[in-house]
């Protein structure tokens, strides 16, 4: 992998990064999941989420725009609370939340792969082929940015053409009648508001991915400009396939059907419609997606790291002066997510990431409309709207967690715990360090 480089990633570049992570995670993972707590009307789902993204991503447009960074994120973080606990803490969330969709995404790749077998016979499968997949993105992270970029770019177009393929077949099917999913059984979902609510929290994991392109900030050319349209390209991209999408789906199965696949759902909406034709076009766009997504996620979050790493906010040492702290970060960041692709499900993968990423998310925007008020110019109603909603959709998500995984929520907050007492240890031990020197 080539050092860090300025204006070395195009604004179709970023579009590649930003698309590249969402679509694989918002199509392929999160269809299943998000109609699971919303039944039938997890299309419109995907537009509440667009939304709640798109108030946040003016936060990060904005900040951006002030600090275009190599570390984005974790840069902004610092800005507002200063090399500290807090943003540390929150920054490493970020990371987290990134990691944990590379694991969601690897188990994806597994759960498609086996379509093509008849299913998983055996439960160790799914997570081996995640990890194998997790083992080539950093072969091909370690090849530099000019490869990263032209390959996501390439499969990015490939995949949103074939899914829209596969879309248009499957309205077709339907006369394009746009039809919601039947409720065909008595033990289909009857979800309230709170759960349209929490199933939203889902829906915003499945756009995050647009936080790849601001991590890689400095490297895209005229950041200012070309960081803003990126996110929103792509947030418009993906919403776009992910409506046309869900009405193919529900057009094809019901809604029964969809929650029981929901680890594999467009895979068995194409069965009713293209028969084994479809299954194979299908799983092989999974594929497609899910290399792209690993591979943009695992690239963004090593910069992250490896900024922070450089600014002292980690506790790192280099093992080598042969090995580059962007190196260093690659093998932490594909090592944790095999940990985590081999010990969850796709489940609680999924909420995990959307806990850590939405308590990041708010702290973004109090930095943002309170801490860095009269040093950013923005519209502080957009900023503290944005924070509102984080907090809602957070919070429902939580509620309805408590009463069917409630497991999740204390594992959210022992990670939470815990990155606090590290952090304050490291800052602790450094300062002393500090001190004597």
């Amino acid at each position: 992998m080539k050092a860090y480089k300025s204006n070395s990633i195009t604004l179709l570049g970023a579009v590649g990064l930003g698309t590249g992570v969402m679509i694989s995670a918002g199509i392929f993972a999160l269809v299943g999941q998000i109609a699971e707590l919303s039944s039938k009307l997890f299309p419109y789902i995907f537009i509440a989420g667009s939304i709640v993204t798109a108030f946040s991503a003016y936060s990060y447009i904005k900040l951006s725009q002030h600090y275009p960074s190599a570390g984005g994120i974790g840069q902004y973080l610092v800005k507002a609370y200063g090399k500290g606990t807090t943003a540390s803490v929150a920054s490493l969330m970020m990371i987290l939340s990134m990691v944990i969709n590379q694991s969601l995404v690897a188990r994806t790749f597994g759960s498609y792969t086996m379509q093509l077998f008849g299913g998983a016979t055996n439960n160790w499968i799914i997570p081996l082929l995640g990890v194998i997949l997790l083992i080539v993105s950093l072969v091909i992270n370690l090849s530099g940015n000019f490869f990263i970029q032209t390959f996501t770019s390439l499969m990015s177009f490939v995949k949103i053409i074939g899914l829209l393929v596969f879309s248009f077949a499957g309205l077709y099917a339907a006369k394009f009648a746009f039809d919601l999913a039947e409720s065909t059984s008595p033990a289909a979902p009857n979800p309230d508001f709170l759960h349209y609510i929490a199933a939203t929290a889902l829906a915003i994991l499945a756009f995050k991915g647009f936080t790849t392109i601001t991590n890689n900030g400095d490297e895209i050319k005229q950041p200012k400009i070309n960081i803003g349209r990126a996110i929103m390209i792509s947030i418009i991209i993906s919403l776009f396939i992910y409506l046309v999408i869900s009405f193919a789906v529900s057009s094809s199965l019901d809604i029964s059907t969809i929650i029981l696949a929901k680890d594999y759902a467009l895979a068995e909406a194409a069965k009713p419609v293209f028969g084994q034709f479809g299954l194979w076009f299908t799983v092989i766009l999974a594929m497609i997606a899910t290399i792209t997504a690993i591979i943009a996620s695992v690239f963004a979050v090593s910069r992250l790291m490896a900024m922070l790493a450089n600014m002292g906010m980690l506790p790192h040492k280099k093992i080598s002066n042969n090995i580059r702290t962007q190196q260093q970060t690659l093998f932490y960041t594909v090592g944790l997510a095999m940990i985590l692709t081999i010990l969850f499900d796709l489940t609680r993968v999924a909420s995990l990431g959307a806990i850590l990423y939405l308590s990041m998310d708010m702290l973004i925007h109090y930095g943002l409309g309170h801490r860095l008020r009269s040093e950013v110019k923005s519209i502080k109603t957009i900023v503290w709207a944005a924070l509102v909603l984080d907090m809602i959709v957070l919070g429902a998500f939580i509620y309805i967690k408590l009463t069917t995984d409630w497991l999740v929520v204390i594992l959210s907050l022992i990670i939470i715990a815990c990155l606090v007492v590290i952090q304050k240890i490291h800052f602790t031990n450094r300062n002393q360090e500090q001190k004597k020197s």
